[in-house]
């Protein structure tokens, strides 16, 4: 059985909820992905995404300078354990339409596990396709 811990993103760029949706952006940029966990230490309390900022911000014609992580990004976070079966975290994925879930052990975040690790798991890769696609249809 293959779990979260074997799989996941263990070194995890983070912002802060105070920090600016500039300073998430660039780490975004930096790192080549869509979203950055916010954490207070190491307790994860929300993820901006790409689209949060575009939303939030750039189409409201706000400054992303002054503008807060902890003023747009997601706040109603869905977790996991590290020691739960991928197959088990491919689910949670698909059902709550998300691409990257924060792994959380005693309340800390200790790495993050994206639709693409999944699917380097050579035995999850149809899994992993069928996850994304359920997370790229609309919710109804």
């Amino acid at each position: 059985m293959t779990i979260v811990r074997d799989i996941m993103t263990k070194n995890v760029k983070v912002c802060a909820p105070h920090d600016s949706v500039t300073a998430a952006a660039k780490i975004m940029r930096d790192i080549n992905c869509g979203s950055v966990p916010v954490c207070e230490g190491r307790k994860v309390v929300g993820i901006i995404t790409d689209r949060d900022i575009v939303l939030n911000c750039v189409a409201e014609g706000k400054d992303c300078n002054t503008v807060h992580c902890h003023d747009c990004m997601t706040k109603d976070l869905i977790t996991c354990e590290p020691d739960i079966d991928v197959h088990e975290c491919a689910h949670i994925m698909a059902d709550h339409q998300i691409r990257r879930i924060p792994v959380v052990q005693n309340g800390e975040m200790i790495g993050i596990c994206a639709i693409g690790d999944l699917a380097t798991v050579n035995i999850h890769v149809n899994e992993a396709g069928a996850a994304l696609s359920q997370i790229s249809e609309q919710l109804h």
